[in-house]
Order: structure tokens, then sequence, then C-alpha cells
């Protein structure tokens, strides 16, 4: 496929831009859909705003998760600094303990 360079119109300041025949080429093979609508310098703008302050819908307060479980091996209820995955053991602290000094052993 030939691609030949366009030119487009700016959504924020409205200034003409190429999109050049390599951008588009890149656009192609990464299967984006839409076609660039700010000029580079707009982008740069937009960019450093947006990345001076995370967005209000992440949480970047990484919180320890504790759950409760009952441990596989000696079946005391403990806690465990993890969600347990399902079909997989979950130990005591006592219990990993045993496992891990046996294991090195």
């Amino acid at each position: 496929m030939e691609f030949q360079d366009k030119m487009l119109k700016c959504i924020d300041c409205g200034a003409d831009f190429v999109f050049t025949a390599g951008e588009q080429l890149f656009f192609h093979d990464k299967q984006f859909k839409n076609e660039p609508k700010r000029c580079k310098a707009c982008k740069s703008k937009r960019v450093a705003v947006l990345g001076s302050s995370p967005p209000p819908s992440r949480n970047y307060n990484y919180s320890k998760v504790e759950t409760r479980a009952t441990c596989s091996q000696c079946g005391k209820d403990t806690t465990v600094p993890f969600r347990p995955t399902q079909g997989r053991p979950v130990l005591c602290r006592e219990c990993f303990t045993q496992k891990r000094t046996a294991a090195s052993a």
C-alpha cells in the first residue's frame, strides 16, 4: 500500500499540518483507525497538561490487601497479604515458614 502526505487541520488551533506518509504507515501498522486531530505543538501541550497530574479515576494510593482465609495445611483461620487464586493452596505464616525451611534444607 502506498501512502502520500496529507494536509489535516488541527482541532485545537485550526492550523494545517502534514500527516506524512511515514506517519500513515505507522498508523496502518498499529491498526489505528483514526487520523491525528492535533498538530505536533498542540499535541505536546495536551500531553504536558494531561501528564502533569494523574486522572481522577486512577487510584495511586496503593494500600495493602488483607484477605481472610483458611490455611490449606492446618485449617487455621489466617489473613494473607494477597487475594488467593482459586485452585492454589493458602498457607498460614507457620505452615509457610515450615514449608520454606523444608524446601531449602
